[in-house]
């Protein structure tokens, strides 16, 4: 019996996100919220590559270790699942585009600074449940995580946290264009 490196993205990104937070609690450095974290509403600068960077950096970048597991322990258990079904390619392009478009709306509507993977955890749990359909077909596992998620993400927006349920919502929606888009496997 022999270990398999069985879902190259998602073990690659898990190690790298846990890498840049043991790396910057070591060192002492805080190079995740210079590299890794979207600036919010007018303090993204146009002009600076690295804000740029950040649009898709800061889905690795955690602010704690329980941050960090808290979304790891889901993508590790889902990620390999989609990777099987999509290809490393298709769900590395999914992510991209999730952390992309969440990084953008983040620096020009809101105030607060964005970092983490939940947006993409998110995106992953709606997009499971499209696992085994076929064409035509609408899961109803997809409606009930539909319902849960969104009234769980409508309750935790009404409280003051440091959780962005905007990256939640922005990674639940497309998820689900994903899941009825059907990608196909690279």
């Amino acid at each position: 019996m022999r270990i398999k490196y069985n879902a190259p993205l998602t073990l690659t990104f898990a190690l790298t996100a846990s890498a840049l937070i043991l790396i910057d609690q070591i060192t002492g450095s805080h190079f995740i919220p210079t590299y890794f974290m979207v600036p919010g509403k007018g303090m993204f600068n146009t002009y600076d590559w690295v804000d740029w960077m950040t649009l898709f950096t800061h889905c690795l970048g955690h602010s704690s270790w329980e941050h960090l597991l808290g979304n790891m322990t889901l993508m590790l258990l889902i990620g390999p699942i989609l990777e099987e079904k999509y290809g490393s390619l298709t769900l590395f392009f999914m992510i991209f585009i999730t952390a992309v478009v969440t990084g953008l709306l983040n620096a020009f509507l809101f105030s607060t600074a964005l970092l983490g993977a939940s947006g993409i955890v998110f995106m992953m749990i709606l997009l499971i449940s499209f696992t085994n359909t076929k064409n035509g077909e609408i899961p109803l596992s997809f409606i009930l995580i539909l319902i849960l998620y969104l009234s769980v993400e409508i309750i935790n927006a009404m409280r003051y946290d440091d959780i962005s349920q905007f990256a939640h919502i922005i990674g639940g929606i497309f998820g689900s264009l994903f899941g009825f888009l059907r990608p196909r496997k690279h």
